[in-house]
Formats: structure tokens, sequence, C-alpha cells
């Protein structure tokens, strides 16, 4: 894939705006209409999630995202205009080879094709919208210190053994601030929370873990929890950047503290049905 669609708004206040603009419907309508024959004349049935990014608890129509699911065009332009709308949760969509699909800036949507595609799809034209073609091709994710483990049996049967003391997992199944899970895991429920992971997710675990709420946690990112701390998942708050003093942790009825950055010394990715680790992820803490 080396040339690249920019659609954009036309109007100034709808880039500015986006969807508090007025004009905003009639932009997304076009959106919608324009992404509709893209994914139509690049053959795609399904496009594969990526680099999934989730800030705000997903919707209901995106209940079940993850990266490596595949969605439909209809729930693939869903996701483009609420990318385009400044909501989210945000992603790259792909048919590998034949079309990506990526949010921008200014309720932009830039779309990677082939030489052929682009030049089938050169009489695209809308009232509200502008295109811009240039060569370009989708910048590779690049994690410069990965984590290669695998969250195999192997890694299971090993958590099971230390499950007897305090044991918490972290499931990162999303970059952003609502895309973590966690869960204290004992000898009984360890086979049960593997079940529960999904594919592509970072798995890190934290054993016996410094959880005293200490001022010094403030200045970076860090998770709060409710105590007492019950078997299976948890209820947690994530702080990235950290937070300005405790009381605005503890007011909020979170009293146990720990940070992301001792999170680095066993990691895992959970792997695809087929037993490959296609998840890319950045040692925690590096």
């Amino acid at each position: 894939m080396s040339k690249e669609l920019i659609i954009s708004p036309r109007s100034d206040r709808v880039r500015e705006k986006l969807a508090e603009a007025s004009a905003w419907s009639a932009y997304a309508a076009e959106l919608r209409k324009m992404l509709g024959a893209v994914i139509e004349k690049s053959g795609a049935d399904l496009l594969e999630v990526g680099g999934l990014l989730v800030s705000e608890p997903l919707p209901e129509e995106h209940r079940g995202l993850r990266n490596g699911a595949e969605v439909r065009p209809p729930q693939a332009i869903g996701l483009a205009e609420g990318m385009a709308a400044g909501r989210g949760p945000y992603c790259q969509l792909a048919a590998p080879g034949r079309l990506q699909i990526e949010s921008g800036w200014d309720g932009a949507v830039h779309l990677y094709t082939t030489p052929a595609l682009a030049a089938d799809l050169a009489g695209l034209h809308g009232e509200g919208v502008t295109f811009h073609w240039r060569d370009a091709t989708p910048e590779p994710i690049e994690v410069s210190d990965p984590v290669d483990a695998v969250a195999d049996a192997g890694f299971w049967a090993r958590v099971a053994g230390v499950s007897e003391r305090l044991t918490l997992i972290c499931e990162r199944w999303a970059y952003g601030a609502q895309g973590c899970r966690w869960f204290r895991v004992t000898p009984e429920n360890t086979a049960e929370v593997a079940r529960l992971l999904r594919p592509r997710s970072l798995v890190c675990v934290a054993i016996e873990p410094e959880l005293n709420p200490r001022s010094e946690l403030l200045q970076d990112d860090f998770t709060a929890f409710v105590a007492p701390l019950p078997h299976g998942e948890l209820t947690h708050r994530n702080y990235p950047g950290g937070a300005d003093t405790l009381s605005e942790v503890t007011n909020g009825g979170l009293s146990l503290m720990l940070a992301d950055a001792t999170l680095g010394d066993w990691c895992a990715v959970v792997p695809d049905t087929d037993g490959v680790a296609r998840g890319q992820w950045e040692t925690p803490g590096e």
C-alpha cells in the first residue's frame, strides 16, 4: 500500500468543533458514504482491529472490541466516524495488503490503499468533504523493548504455583485509561481467569506487591484499588500521569495503590487461538 487518501471536512467550523458543529451530521453522512464506497471497492468483507486505544468505557455497539477482532464494514464505518468525531475508541482498521483506515486531526480520516485501488477511487467527490491524495505508507508500530513471552499453559502453571500468595494479574487489552482489567488469582481460579483474557492482551503478574498508599507514588502512573481485595476481577481506577494528593484517591473509596512501573518483571502476551502471540507491547516501566 503506497497511496494515502485524506478525507477532511470542507468547513472550518466542522474542523474546529467536530461533532459540536451544526454541520457535523452532514459531513458524517458523507464520510460514511465515502468509507462505504472505499471498503466495497477494496473487496474487504472484514477489517482487523489493531492499535486499540480506549479512554472511555466502550459503548454497547462496540462491546467486546479488542485487538485482532475482525469487524464487518458497518461497524468499521461507525468506528471511523467516532474517531473523526473525537469520541473514540481509536484504532487502525485493516484489510491486509489492500486497505488501512486511521484517524487524523480535525475530523480527518486517513486511508492507505494500493495504486490500483487509488486509481479506481479517483472519481470520488462530495460537497462537504475534501480529498487529498499523496504517496505514503502506514507507519509501522515500533516497540523498542517488546514483550516476547507467551501466556501459554506453562505460563499459567507458573502463575498457579505462586497464587497461594497474594497475586494480582493485570490484563492490558488496549491502550488508554479504560483498556485494562485486574484480577486476584488463587489456586482455584487461575484457570478461569486465564480463559477470560482476550487474545493479544498484555498480561503482567504482581506477587505480594506493596499496596500501601504513599505520596511518592503520586508523581507517576499508578492504579488504585478498593480494599479488601476479593478473589476474581477487581474494582480499580487507573491514574495515568499520577494524582495531586492522596486524598484525591482515598476520598473516592480507593485505599490501595500500585505503581504501574513495577509491572515489568513478569509479563507475557496472550496468544491467538492458533497459539501464536501477535500482540505487540512494550515492557512496562521501560
